[in-house]
């Protein structure tokens, strides 16, 4: 650790990649931009997840032609989310690169969350859009809320739909939450560079002071 950590580096050194770095913009315009996307499906999620209201009865047809949309989209659509994923991990990789204990801390941080987000989309968001897109649930078999495996070995059960819709919607919320967690994240790594900066001024300050009544 000792040899990975930079710890003659400070928030005030030169060669500190802090919040204002372009590898800080790297990361927070990924993150916002997958938020924005979480958004714009909060509109489907709500009434799964966060009220008691019955459905209305075209609300499931509507939202899987919605995720229909999006999981059939052109291949040049996931190649660019491919594309931005990998720009926020390139952001971590600069900035953690001969690391000071700050860029640990919140970085460090931030990475593991980003890791966990991208885990909860390929294993779960992902999964559901293939799910949705094949059209497993009009299968004229698909008669009970739980489906068994075609490989019993297996161990894999398939929810029915509303409930596996639900699963999606819960994994969406999630994402976001961990994405809002790499943004407070690296909104503290500028708090604490601003106290730093703070501080050092004080501390200038008062040597000044104490200089000039000496004198």
């Amino acid at each position: 650790m000792s040899g990975w950590v930079d710890r003659s580096k400070t928030t005030l050194s030169a060669n500190y990649r802090g919040s204002t770095s372009f590898s800080t913009f790297m990361i927070i315009g990924p993150t916002c931009f997958f938020l924005g996307i979480l958004f714009a499906s909060f509109p489907y999620d709500f009434p799964l997840l966060w009220t008691s209201a019955p459905l209305p009865e075209d609300f499931i047809q509507h939202l899987e032609t919605h995720l229909k949309f999006m999981h059939q989209s052109p291949p040049l659509i996931g190649r660019l989310l491919n594309i931005i994923v990998f720009t926020g991990f390139l952001g971590f990789f600069i900035k953690l690169f001969r690391p000071s204990e700050a860029n640990v801390l919140f970085d460090g941080a931030s990475l593991v969350l980003y890791l966990i987000g991208v885990g909860v989309y390929i294993t779960n968001i992902v999964k559901g859009l293939r799910s949705v897109s094949a059209g497993i649930w009009d299968d004229p078999e698909f008669t009970t809320v739980v489906k068994e495996p075609r490989n019993p070995g297996s161990g894999e059960i398939i929810l029915g739909k509303e409930d596996s819709l639900k699963v999606l919607a819960a994994s969406n919320t999630i994402l976001a939450l961990v994405l809002v967690g790499v943004l407070v994240l690296q909104a503290g790594q500028w708090y604490a560079e601003r106290k730093d900066r703070e501080d050092f001024a004080k501390l200038e300050e008062e040597k000044k002071g104490a200089s000039k009544k000496k004198q």
